[in-house]
């Protein structure tokens, strides 16, 4: 907005400068917050998508769908990666390309077996750097063990891209008596958490405005397909798995909430915030809850397996700080409540849009 003033220097107020900063909802036009994971993102879903789709559609609003192929469950899953800067503090857009559908097919309970690749590529990016991408693609898809078994290349004309865009689809098979959900979860339900939140969307936003918090914050991007098959190894009937990335754990859980028709209590006072991420978040006056994660997990499980749960996850280097994070409560179905520091409680909503755009 800009404010001149007049002769007599009363200020007048140039309407057209505005900006909103959170978008419209009833936008004729694309705008960043559809994608941002949130409640934008779901509305496009629901009332664009579906509807044009038609009979065809068979969607269970999940990051993966589970088929079953001549009498084997398979889970399939699908996405894309546009996040700038393309390297960033802990990884790239290539090990995200791969740990994102990678942990989309495991919170599905399925063991992931093998990936496609796409590549989207502007005309007049150095060859370097898209070889760089590429050896991170294949680099995190042998750690994951996955196998990438097809692919496509396009090129757009210069200054209608933004250097490289991937997506990737996986399959992966899931083994009888697994049924992992979101309409699974369930009151009583203990909310679990493998980690630290909130450092990826951090180490993005520090690398792409040049912000220095102290110390270097690290993308957490990982495969959690390892960790997913320790907890189930321990025989527990896990209900729910999702992984908190855009929109963080706020957009995940009122996600889970709004599925199962139950509420969800968090305990802010546990959730497991670095300091880093704490005091940038403060300073760019932003929601721990709403920043994105790239290598966590949200599991809800009933309260007779949660200690195991919780054992198992500690055990593996990726959930070595998990942590109890809230229990699921018959009360205000559909909503999500936090307990303060100070004693009371705020309503965690789905956001509108995001926070920090162009984080996956």
């Amino acid at each position: 907005m800009r404010e001149d003033r007049n002769m007599s220097g009363a200020a007048t107020i140039d309407a057209d400068g505005w900006v909103c900063p959170i978008p419209l909802r009833d936008s004729p036009t694309i705008v960043m917050g559809h994608g941002g994971g949130g409640a934008m993102s779901g509305e496009l879903i629901e009332h664009l998508f579906l509807p044009a789709f038609g009979p065809a559609a068979d969607a269970g609003m999940g990051d993966s769908a589970v088929v079953t192929v001549g009498g084997t469950r398979l889970a399939f899953s699908t996405d894309s990666f546009v996040v700038k800067p393309l390297v960033f503090p802990g990884g790239s857009i290539g090990e995200l390309a791969v740990n994102g559908t990678v942990n989309d097919l495991a919170m599905a309970g399925a063991r992931p077996l093998a990936l496609s690749t796409a590549f989207i590529l502007e005309e007049g990016t150095a060859l370097s750097e898209i070889a760089a991408v590429a050896e991170a693609v294949g680099t995190a898809a042998s750690a994951a063990g996955v196998k990438l078994v097809t692919g496509d290349t396009k090129v757009v004309d210069a200054g209608h891209g933004d250097g490289i865009f991937v997506n990737t689809a996986g399959i992966g098979v899931v083994d009888e008596g697994v049924d992992i959900r979101p309409q699974r979860a369930r009151p009583g339900d203990v909310v679990l958490i493998s980690g630290d939140i909130g450092v990826h969307g951090i180490a993005v936003m520090s690398c792409r405005e040049g912000l220095e918090f102290g110390t270097t914050v690290l993308s957490d991007t990982a495969p959690l397909n390892g960790l997913v098959a320790a907890m189930l190894a321990t025989g527990a009937d896990v209900h729910t798995l999702r992984d908190p990335t855009r929109g963080g754990v706020a957009a995940t859980v009122n996600e889970i909430a709004r599925a199962a028709d139950i509420g969800v209590a968090l305990d802010e006072t546990v959730l497991p915030v670095p300091a880093a991420v704490r005091d940038a978040c403060g300073l760019l006056g932003l929601d721990p809850l709403y920043v994105a994660n790239e290598g966590k997990l949200i599991a809800f499980v009933p309260p007779g397996d949660a200690e195991r749960v919780l054992e198992a996850m500690r055990a593996h280097p990726l959930g070595a700080r998990a942590a109890v994070i809230g229990v699921c409560v018959a009360e205000h179905p559909g909503m999500v409540v936090a307990r303060t520091a100070l004693g009371g409680t705020r309503v965690v909503d789905l956001p509108a849009g995001e926070q920090l755009p162009r984080i996956c």
